[in-house]
Formats: structure tokens, sequence, C-alpha cells
């Protein structure tokens, strides 16, 4: 993210996602076969459960994707900044598409890169191609949509916890893309563009995501919608913060510098993924356990 003024560098937390449509669905099975479905389905899922700490790493995530491309920008240029932020989104996602379920590691990683890769694009847009945050912000709007649509025509569904197709996977991750573009323009025309700095967009959006997942968790309103504009909060709010901590003191920021946050918060999301990584092994291990026993 630039600096201010400057040119550079259902339910939330639940089930998302209406039911599929009635060619979508399996039928429920008897009861000795039910353990040995769900063991099935956990293992094909490639995505990971919506809860507190799956929003936690994901704020984390843009902050650590900001703030690195930022920093690589500075310390390789653009031109190298984009390469190594090209190679690692393709391959991380290479490596998610082979996978036959959802890995903590495989999943979380690739995240980061997009969140990188992401703020590059819109860095792009603004800096390169001088388009105003503004214009980029509603264009990155209309790519999501486009997109959302797209899937929901094609698959009747966008409840991310039906991501076990091919296809499937291809409009998360396209959709996930477009939410890190939007989320960085909308970050950059609220620090740069209305001028209220990184620490007052960070407090905004703070206030402006707890919108959804009241109305989620609260007033039980469409989950789908609810998901994704919070999704697409943890973006702007995540980089605010990041960018206050590693911006200069003369453009708003606390001075500690785009590596060293960096590198802070690539610990933290190290730490929490080990712990999502083990619980995950435990789950899988108590499913098959369970599987084994049924009669």
């Amino acid at each position: 993210m630039e600096q201010p003024g400057h040119h550079g560098g259902g339910a939330v937390g639940t089930e998302v996602g209406g039911a599929a449509p009635a060619r979508h669905r399996r039928p429920a099975g008897n009861a000795s076969g039910g353990a040995a479905g769900a063991v099935s389905g956990a293992a094909l899922s490639k995505v990971p459960e919506v809860t507190a700490l799956f929003w936690v790493t994901k704020v984390l995530t843009t902050g650590m994707g900001e703030t690195t491309s930022d920093f690589l920008a500075r310390v390789l240029g653009p031109v190298g900044a984009g390469a190594i932020g090209l190679f690692g989104l393709v391959g991380l996602l290479m490596l998610q598409f082979r996978a036959p379920r959802y890995s903590a590691w495989t999943y979380w990683s690739a995240i980061v890169m997009v969140s990188v890769f992401g703020t590059m694009a819109a860095d792009v847009v603004h800096v390169v191609a001088g388009v105003p945050y503004a214009v980029s912000t509603v264009a990155f709007a209309v790519i999501l949509t486009v997109v959302l649509v797209a899937w929901y025509r094609s698959e009747g569904t966008l409840s991310i916890h039906s991501i076990r197709t091919r296809r499937r996977e291809r409009f998360y991750w396209g959709t996930v893309l477009a939410t890190f573009a939007l989320g960085t323009a909308v970050g950059d025309l609220t620090a740069g563009g209305l001028h209220l700095g990184y620490f007052s967009s960070g407090v905004m959006f703070a206030a402006l995501i707890a919108v959804p997942a009241i109305a989620g968790l609260g007033f039980r309103l469409n989950a789908v919608a609810t998901f994704w504009a919070a999704y697409v909060l943890t973006r702007p709010l995540g980089a605010s913060f990041a960018d206050w901590m590693g911006a200069s003191r003369e453009h708003g920021g606390l001075g500690w510098g785009t590596g060293p946050v960096s590198l802070v918060l690539a610990v933290l999301i190290a730490a929490l993924v080990t712990w999502l990584a083990a619980r995950e092994r435990a789950e899988r291990a108590a499913a098959a356990e369970m599987a084994l026993s049924a009669p």
C-alpha cells in the first residue's frame, strides 16, 4: 500500500453459503455409514473450518501480505518483486490444487502469497497505470461480482464447505484473489485518497467488519453475503494496521519498518498454522477411529 498522499511502492464464523440445489445433494446414508461418510467428506474438503481462529489468521495474512509486498518492492524494485510474487503465487496454488484434501500449511501459505500478489496487482493499477483509487475500487468490485455470479450460475452454491471439486476450487481461489485486490484498493482509497491515514482507516474497518459479524451471528442474515463481506473487509483492516506499524513517522506510522513488521507477522502466522495443523491431525485421527469402531 502506498503512503498517504505519496506515490510508491447463515452466520459468519459458522456455516456459510446456502444449500446446494437438489442435483448436488447426496443421500444421507444409513447409520452405519454415517461416520465413514463424515471421514470421506473431511478428507475431500479443500478449505478450513470457519472459526474465530480462521478470522484471526486471515487478518494477520492480510497485514503480512501488505508489508511484504512493500518491502520486496523497495528492495528488489517493482519488476523483481512482481516476479517473485507471481512465481510464489503460481507455485503455491499448484500445491494447493494438487493436495487431495485441506492442509493447513499448504492452504495458509497460498493465502499469504495471494495477499502479497493481490497487493502488488492493486498497487500496479494505481502507481504504474495511474488509475485513481476510486476507479480501481469499483473495477475490482465488478471483477469480484462477476466471479461470484459465474460461480453461482455454474455450481448453484457459494458455500465454501462445498469446495470438493477442481472447478469449485478454481472459483474459490479466483474469488479470494479478487477480494484481496479489492480490499487493497479500498484501503488505499481511505488512507491515501480520502486522507484518513493508516490508523484511522484501521479503526474504521474494525467498526465496519462488525456489521456483517452482527448481521450473521446476531440476526442470522444471509450467510453467503455476510461471510464474503467480512472476508473483503479483513484485507483493508489488517493492511491498514500493518501499514501504520511499518510506515515512517512522517507518513503517519510508527516507524517500525516493513521488514520487521513482516517478520513478526510471519512468526505469528506460523505459530497459528502450526496449532491448526496439529488440531487438524488430531481431528482426522479421531474421525478415522470413530469410523473403524462403527458397527
